[in-house]
């Protein structure tokens, strides 16, 4: 009887211990945390209150201690797999921020003299998701862009910088993603800081040469913008890119 009594009292604590993590179905990983944190700390317009994230240091570290510890299983579906990869890229990103803050730019907390995307802030490994120690890099290529190949997740994640798409202010999630994702790349689109759009004349962000191979699988580059732009481009538009501005993304 006593033992019978002390199987349940572990079990009761065991469940105590987990239920605070919000699941989905498939015991998938939900992200109200990181939805609290945005709206209380990044506006609209996709600027960061990284004062603000300091001060919740508490709730972030908890939000990112349970992306560390409930890595995507295999019974998740592709999209509870992506928004969570995309949550964790910019939750980490502001995770990283806030640790050296106050910064100028996130490049400042790279190697002094890095060698072209070696030795960058997006290479150190400064977290771990289950027990592989990860950095940003390994997320945004080894992950987002070599497993789901949509280069809308370019619209997505964000590098702490103002010429990066904005900061949503929710999570990503399942449900919502591709509603998401198509909102992101017309307001990256209208954004006139980021890209200035014209039929003839465009002058897009350098995002879009960069990544130039992500945006041209089965269509032309032209093709894939004219799905989030107005005005659409002329299909023989000559394509000019705008200086990427790399200071920061926070709120004045």
């Amino acid at each position: 009887m006593k033992f019978s009594l002390l199987i349940i009292s572990v079990a009761i604590v065991f469940s105590s211990c987990f239920s605070g993590i919000p699941k989905g179905k498939n015991n998938s990983f939900l992200h109200e945390e990181w939805t609290s944190l945005l709206q209380k700390h990044v506006n609209k317009a996709g600027f960061v209150d990284y004062k603000g994230f300091i001060k919740d240091s508490v709730k972030l570290n908890t939000y990112l201690a349970k992306l560390s510890d409930n890595a995507p299983a295999n019974s998740w579906s592709r999209d509870e797999k992506f928004a969570y990869w995309i949550n964790a890229y910019n939750a980490y990103t502001v995770k990283l921020i806030t640790s050296n803050y106050p910064v100028k730019t996130i490049k400042e907390l790279g190697a002094a003299n890095p060698i072209i995307f070696v030795n960058t802030a997006w290479d150190k490994k400064f977290f771990r998701i289950g027990n592989k120690k990860m950095t940003l890099n390994t997320i945004e290529f080894k992950i987002i862009r070599k497993q789901f190949k949509d280069p809308r997740s370019h619209f997505a994640i964000n590098c702490a910088s103002i010429s990066c798409p904005k900061l949503l202010n929710v999570a990503y999630e399942a449900k919502t993603l591709n509603a998401q994702l198509e909102q992101q790349g017309k307001a990256f689109l209208a954004d006139t800081e980021k890209n200035k759009v014209s039929a003839t004349n465009p002058k897009l962000s350098s995002i879009f040469k960069w990544y130039s191979g992500d945006f041209e699988k089965g269509q032309t580059k032209i093709e894939f913008i004219n799905k989030y732009a107005s005005p659409n481009l002329n299909v023989n538009a000559k394509l000019d890119y705008l200086d990427y501005n790399w200071n920061l993304n926070e709120q004045k």
